[in-house]
């Protein structure tokens, strides 16, 4: 499950990385399909990082990996 939500999250990193920003994966809980990930750069302190992190990263990670329920800040 790892591996796909590196995936999933290589596909996302030009767009971030085009805006001074990265994504960074901290943990992936297979049992509770929680993944920790850590916004950086431009995005790490944007003020819409919340949405930067729902309605793109949790969203593309779930298209993806379907077994992934949610997409926490780490």
């Amino acid at each position: 499950m790892k591996e796909k939500v590196e995936n999933a999250l290589a596909k996302i990193r030009p767009l971030l990385q085009a805006d001074g920003g990265d994504v960074q994966l901290v943990s992936v809980d297979e049992k509770t399909g929680i993944v920790k990930v850590r916004l950086s750069g431009a995005c790490g302190c944007c003020p819409a990082a919340m949405g930067t992190l729902r309605f793109v990263v949790e969203k593309k990670i779930k298209e993806e990996v379907p077994e992934v329920k949610s997409v926490v800040p780490a």
